[in-house]
């Protein structure tokens, strides 16, 4: 690890100051990204801008319904929050599928959307990765992909986006409010991540001088009706090969709004867009959740090791919306 500095900001416009001075600067929530890529000598930032002191750890109910939740939010702290676990719960779900109880403790919302889209050949100094040093090279492309992406990904990179909480975010039609020296802006939460394209290493719509303040959910009240379902190798603390967060709305068997978005098959959280399309208006059958799967993953494309995701993802799609027909949760 080489040597920065340290500052603590105590407010948002010296948070923002100090960074727009310091262009190797990183702002310091949580660190449990950060600071592990620190130690691996991937992240080497000239300064390190504590904000924790910031007051942006608030869940605040908005005017329409809709919920506001701080940036330095911890995630253990959304996931128990009454009013996300009341109206929002596939998002509380999807925050306590993340990791493990101390990581949840500290990380933070903001952390979280900020998290490096990576892959074990990010980590390997010694192997060929765009997004570690652009123009290296993909080896995960030839190499040992089994956890690497269907949708979206290019020549250059087929990482996956690691977030559970980002998934549910996606489906919300969330919206990620930044701060910077030109002042404040709102960037819709399916925009805020990028697909790889040849320029991986850019993975957010973050400009370098803009911090995070919150990120506000809509009213949604059929968001009561929702789950977050995640498939991975193992019980505890891995990423997801595939994982679903519906949310739906229907009427006599008929499927009147629906949310959906994937995770563990793309760059970033993977809005389903087409498979929305297909399921409103049309009978909550089984027959119409194949459809829409089928239509989301017509673009899929595997590679050697993980071609299999996309019958999974398939398979996924189906049973979470079998699941809250039969549980009559939809209703």
């Amino acid at each position: 690890m080489r040597n920065f500095t340290y500052t603590r900001a105590d407010d948002v416009q010296t948070a923002i100051q100090l960074m727009s001075r310091q262009p190797r600067a990183k702002y310091l929530g949580g660190g449990t990204n950060l600071v592990d890529l620190m130690r691996e000598n991937i992240e080497q930032p000239d300064a390190v801008i504590d904000v924790t002191a910031l007051p942006l750890d608030r869940v605040e109910e908005l005017p329409d319904g809709g919920l506001s939740i701080g940036s330095m939010v911890r995630n253990t702290a959304l996931a128990n929050h009454p009013l996300v676990r009341e109206r929002y719960p596939f998002l509380s779900q999807s925050v306590l599928f993340g990791a493990s109880g101390q990581i949840r403790n500290m990380a933070t919302v903001g952390g979280n959307l900020l998290q490096r889209t990576r892959c074990p050949y990010f980590y390997d100094l010694a192997a060929r990765c765009n997004k570690r040093t652009p123009g290296a090279g993909c080896d995960a492309i030839d190499g040992f992909n089994r956890d690497h992406a269907i949708l979206g990904a290019s020549e250059f990179c087929i990482a996956t986006h690691p977030s559970d909480m980002c998934v549910a975010l996606a489906a919300l039609d969330a919206t990620v409010q930044v701060e910077g020296p030109e002042g404040g802006r709102a960037i819709p939460f399916t925009d805020f991540h990028r697909l790889p394209g040849d320029t991986p290493q850019i993975e957010t719509e973050l400009r370098p001088d803009e911090l995070i303040t919150s990120v506000e959910l809509p009213a949604l009240p059929f968001a009561v009706n929702s789950v977050y379902r995640k498939v991975r190798d193992r019980r505890s603390y891995a990423f997801a090969l595939v994982s679903v967060a519906a949310a739906v709305q229907a009427d006599d068997d008929r499927i009147t709004d629906v949310r959906l978005a994937l995770g563990g098959v793309a760059h970033k959280p993977w809005r389903a867009y087409a498979a929305e399309e297909v399921m409103r208006g049309a009978p909550a059958t089984a027959e119409t959740f194949q459809r829409a799967a089928a239509a989301e993953l017509a673009d899929a494309r595997g590679f050697a090791g993980n071609a299999f995701k996309i019958e999974l993802a398939r398979r996924t799609i189906v049973g979470v919306m079998l699941d809250l027909f039969e549980r009559g949760e939809a209703r």
